[in-house]
């Protein structure tokens, strides 16, 4: 028995084992108990029921059911006794909501003294009302390039509309497994909800029952659980961005990272004791001169005992310009050559390094908060849920984003045409947000093979990947979830995203790849010349201030000193 209140129907099991047993009778003193029943999708799958009448009433009972949504996924028994005590049981449905003529199954019949006997060759229900489908059903395409209804099929643009393009295959496939007809209407958008919590596009064709099918697979998000039922994901593609990992020079000083932090110490003690050792060499050996006269009989200059020309002479061995001034002595030369010998090995390592750390790319940048921190302009395809998902982002990072770099206050927002996109992509410092099935295609066409290797994916938009969605409570959910089950299974559906589909181009010349180095490349090194230019003219400022200020108290007082003579 049904439940005083119907709203509150309880499954104590499964409600694919739940049967509704109601006799026909119970109808005449309560006409509008179906009405209800059908209100609450009670006669949908997984429920069965089992209305038990007779020869008399059975006819004006089907006439008061013609309006209700008994169709192809019910299961519906209808049990007549007929005159010879035999139970004849049929089942009912219709092909669909707008129809009013029933179909009839006949599914067996019972006698006394015997077991039930059910027709030969009875099917399940999905697999044996397809075959008499033979119906039209209202479809909604989301396209939003015009000219790609003239290429639905013939695979070329594939990077315009992939997904539309894949889902119309498909969905064509999908009506010869069923024997059905399509009437397709075509929009320029998924459909999102305005201020009036009106859905637009194909969402809003869905919501309002004015379409059985959505023809293109859209994103599974909260709002559009409850309104739409998703039955599968037929196109496994997802919008990130994408772009060239950048140098390692434009993220961090490559100066300061061919040796590890000990290596470094290392070599500043061995720079203090060289300069050590050398300044008391130089003190010893000047020393020396003041009580010997010491001949020299080489061409160079005589390295003085001044600590400053000793300091001088280890950072020309350390930058490997060789020394202006020599130590005239043996253990004087011998402590400069085990300097320039040490130096030298340090300044081939130092370069070797230099050299492969110029030609790396950096892969520092991996989350959303690293792109946003980092130099790199971002640009987004010029597509309608690109719009929607970025503006609406609450997340504090994502709408960051969206607000410094996507569209900043007093600035164009940076959307553009996917071609325009890649094309920047591929200059460098430049993350596009794109659909990566679609945006790989161009970049397999416009990047160099060397151009291919390091590129970085971050995703932005937080969904799963796009799924296919019917109207809510659709009575053809489980046979269209099966016949793309089937597409699935006999690779028709990898087939179209093979087809329509680029995957992320493969990296096969790295190795060889040349980089040449510019200016960013340098600049730690133009840092630190132009410092030292600064500081040398800073410097020679100071000595002509002095230099004249000296002259000017010297000047001032010799006249003082002459004027108190007289």
């Amino acid at each position: 028995m049904l439940p005083a209140n119907i709203k509150n129907l309880e499954y104590p099991i499964p409600p694919y084992g739940m049967y509704f047993v109601l006799p026909t009778s119970c109808l005449q003193g309560s006409p509008k108990l179906l009405q209800i029943v059908d209100e609450f999708h009670l006669f949908s799958s997984p429920f069965r029921w089992l209305l038990l009448s007779d020869n008399a009433i059975l006819k004006n009972i089907i006439d008061n059911m013609r309006n209700l949504s008994i169709l192809v996924d019910s299961d519906l028994n209808l049990a007549e006794t007929m005159q010879d005590d035999r139970i004849i049981i049929r089942k009912i449905y219709k092909k669909h909501i707008k129809s009013s003529e029933f179909l009839v199954e006949d599914y067996g019949s019972w006698e006394k003294g015997l077991k039930f006997r059910k027709n030969e060759n009875f099917e399940i229900i999905t697999a044996r009302r397809r075959k008499k489908l033979n119906i039209q059903l209202d479809t909604s395409v989301v396209i939003t390039h015009q000219d790609s209804l003239n290429h639905l099929t013939d695979k070329r643009d594939k990077h315009i509309d992939s997904i539309s393009k894949v889902c119309y295959v498909l969905v064509i496939d999908l009506a010869s497994i069923y024997n059905i007809s399509l009437n397709i209407t075509y929009k320029d958008t998924w459909g999102y909800k305005n201020n009036k919590s009106e859905w637009s596009g194909m969402m809003g064709m869905l919501t309002r029952k004015e379409a059985d099918i959505g023809g293109t697979s859209l994103f599974l998000t909260r709002e559009r659980v409850d309104l739409i039922d998703y039955i599968a994901m037929i196109t496994p593609t997802r919008s990130k961005f994408v772009f060239r990992q950048p140098k390692l020079s434009y993220i961090t000083n490559v100066f300061v990272l061919p040796f590890d932090t000990k290596v470094w110490i290392s070599t500043a003690v061995l720079i203090i004791i060289m300069i050590v050792s050398l300044f008391v060499l130089m003190k010893w050996e000047w020393k020396k001169k003041t009580i010997t006269t010491v001949q020299n009989t080489s061409n160079s200059i005589e390295l003085s005992d001044s600590f400053m020309e000793i300091v001088l002479l280890t950072l020309a061995a350390l930058s490997q310009q060789g020394a202006a001034a020599m130590p005239s002595s043996t253990p004087g030369r011998i402590a400069t050559i085990v300097l320039l010998i040490a130096l030298m090995f340090m300044y081939v390592s130092y370069s070797a390094n230099i050299v492969a750390l110029l030609q790396t790319s950096s892969n520092s940048i991996k989350t959303l908060e690293d792109l946003l921190n980092s130099r790199i302009t971002i640009g987004v395809d010029d597509t309608v849920y690109n719009h929607f998902y970025f503006s609406t982002a609450e997340e504090p990072i994502r709408k960051a984003i969206y607000e410094k770099k996507v569209a900043p206050p007093g600035k164009p927002a940076n959307y553009m045409p996917l071609e325009v996109g890649v094309r920047k992509m591929r200059e460098g410092l430049f993350a596009f947000h794109m659909e990566t099935g679609s945006g790989y295609k161009l970049v397999s066409e416009i990047f160099r093979e060397d151009e291919k290797c390091g590129l970085q994916e971050i995703a932005y938009i937080q969904v799963v990947d796009p799924w296919f969605a019917i109207q809510k409570n659709s009575s053809y959910k489980e046979m269209l979830k099966i016949g793309l089950r089937l597409l699935q299974e006999n690779g028709m559906q990898e087939r179209e995203n093979i087809l329509i589909y680029t995957r992320k181009p493969v990296c096969t010349s790295k190795t060889s790849t040349f980089i040449s180095v510019g200016i960013i490349d340098c600049y730690s090194a133009a840092v630190i010349l132009a410092g030292g230019m600064i500081a040398s003219i800073i410097v020679l400022i100071l000595e002509v201030y002095v230099h004249k200020r000296m002259k000017f108290y010297k000047d001032h007082w010799k006249g003082h000193f002459n004027n108190s003579r007289e």
